[in-house]
């Protein structure tokens, strides 16, 4: 029973090196009969033995499990369609539990069915949104609860944000101020000549203070005109200015500056009985503006902190809109356009859309695995597993695996220099060649050319990876391993800017070097130079 279950290849390449639970349960006897080590360690098992052995987790991995009724319509589903997918709650053997997400393939041995079960962790998938939510609800407190106005504006004039205290100011409600344009904040005779000054900061826009040397005023909702001192900063979100203005109601300080002018003449007559009091009202003068300035101090950290909260908002706004927003439009588009073919001789409209489906949603699961392999990176939790390979049979298998991704007319050429087995991890070699060659794909125009070389002597394996794509520049060229860069000239290319980072750091575990020569509108040469060990095994004894 299971013969071909249990064959070497199976156990290498699902029990042995997968990162995730996968298990081998049997639908007529609805229990497990298989499992690798780490989904028995996940459960909290010590073994796969131990597991197999516990009558409740041999039998089902949810926290709750289902009724026997419920339990048979599930594998009925599962023997019809071949497929299941599930976000659950696990149970570990301490009933503590975890979320995961359950994908389940049915395939049939020897009369006998089958089914294949993934269970991959979502912990730390949750623990991002939750940490991100978090950030943004302290961005937001801190807007809302600035102590001083801040008005947010596009390019045009139109404001697209206000804390409640500009609200406050200008006497309008949240949605009336997000009406207006920011000409309609000043006195009505100098709008016009406040569109030109909008125009010109728009040209250069700079961190700095309005109103130098000359008085500014701001209207409010009822008409009325009162003093204020603005300061403006700016930032760019998805290549749109905005401008931010900070604007502090300076009423009493103008009247307290006009009082001060109109009992000069009075002040410079009093006698010297008075002389105590000028010096008592100046010493309190003194304190307020020390008092305004440790709240200068305070509200410039403020800033601070709210603008690296907004740059951080940028960044994954900008990151999700130009990564996300394709795929997801692609799955809308061709969802709402398969309802639409009902007749059965529309099967090939339905099954094209389908195909751009699947391929949005493997362009999704892509991204998040990119960022999940960082996240293990960081972590230190890849570790190498060498194995004897045949580099010619791995590379010819990784080309097979992409052909679906050439563009018309592309190609790539392999000279494989490098005799035997070698031993090197596998997985990792596998992950470093998709990615460089996926890069040189997408970088590469149609009609062109993908070369690879390999050679192995003295333990070192040589890989050369070669396109005649767009290019880097040279003052990108230092950057390109960082997290998150992008080259400026493939900027409206789809792209996490992760790849080369990720081979990076799996070339560094591997004990190995990468080095990027490129010139511009003429192609990128990688070299990589990874050791290995090259032990011979005689099959004969």
């Amino acid at each position: 029973m299971l013969t071909a279950l249990n064959s070497n290849t199976l156990t290498n390449l699902l029990f042995e090196k997968s990162e995730d639970f996968i298990g081998i349960y049997d639908l007529n006897e609805e229990r497990f009969v298989r499992v690798n080590k780490v989904g028995a360690r996940m459960l909290g098992f010590v073994s796969e033995a131990a597991m197999l052995a516990d009558p409740v987790r041999s039998r089902s991995l949810r926290f709750q499990p289902l009724s026997d009724e419920n339990r048979a319509t599930l594998i009925t589903q599962i023997r019809q369609t071949n497929h299941f997918e599930e976000l659950i709650q696990v149970g570990r053997q301490d009933g503590r539990p975890l979320m995961g997400r359950l994908v389940i393939d049915s395939f049939a041995e020897n009369e006998q069915a089958y089914a294949l079960i993934r269970l991959i962790d979502q912990a730390r998938l949750v623990q991002a949104e939750r940490e991100l939510e978090h950030s943004v609800r302290r961005y937001e407190a801190i807007f809302s609860s600035a102590t001083i106005g801040i008005i947010v504006c596009d390019k045009q004039g139109a404001i697209v944000s206000a804390n409640q205290l500009a609200n406050q100011l200008f006497g309008y409600s949240t949605d009336e101020i997000l009406a207006l344009t920011i000409e309609q904040l000043v006195p009505t005779r100098i709008s016009h000549y406040h569109q030109k000054l909008r125009q010109s900061f728009n040209e250069s826009p700079q961190v700095r203070a309005m109103g130098h040397n000359r008085d500014l005023n701001a209207q409010r909702k009822d008409g009325s005109v009162f003093p204020v001192e603005v300061s403006l900063s700016y930032f760019r979100l998805e290549d749109e200015l905005y401008a931010v203005a900070y604007i502090i109601d300076s009423t009493f300080k103008k009247e307290a500056e006009r009082q001060l002018l109109t009992h000069r003449d009075d002040i410079e007559r009093l006698n010297a009985d008075l002389e105590q009091k000028v010096v008592d009202r100046t010493h309190a003068l003194m304190n307020t503006l020390d008092q305004l300035e440790q709240s200068k101090d305070e509200l410039a950290r403020a800033l601070a902190v709210e603008r690296e909260l907004g740059e951080l908002k940028s960044r994954f706004v900008a990151m999700a809109s130009h990564e996300f927003r394709t795929p997801l439009t692609a799955v809308l588009t061709s969802a709402t356009l398969i309802e639409k073919y009902t007749t059965s001789d529309q099967q090939d409209k339905r099954e094209k859309h389908l195909m751009r489906i699947r391929a949005s949603v493997n362009h999704l699961n892509d991204i998040l695995e990119e960022f999940l392999s960082v996240g293990k990176l960081e972590e230190g939790k890849v570790e190498t597993h060498p194995a004897e390979i045949n580099l010619a049979k791995l590379v010819d298998e990784t080309i097979t695996d992409m052909r679906s991704a050439l563009k018309p007319g592309q190609t790539i050429q392999t000279q494989i220099d490098c005799t035997g087995t070698i031993w090197i991890d596998p997985s990792m070699l596998r992950k470093i060649l998709v990615n460089l060659l996926s890069n040189a794909i997408k970088y590469s125009g149609l009609d062109s050319v993908v070369s690879l070389w390999a050679a192995c002597s003295d333990a070192n394996l040589k890989l050369v990876i070669k396109d005649q794509g767009v290019g880097i520049a040279k003052e990108d060229q230092e950057h390109l391993f960082e997290r998150f860069f992008r080259a400026r000239n493939v900027t409206n290319i789809a792209g996490t800017g992760l790849g080369l980072h990720i081979v990076g750091r799996y070339v560094d575990l591997m004990g190995g070097t990468i080095t990027l020569t490129s010139e511009l509108n003429k192609g990128t040469t990688l070299t990589l130079n990874l050791p290995y060990e090259n032990y011979f095994i005689d099959r004969r004894q």
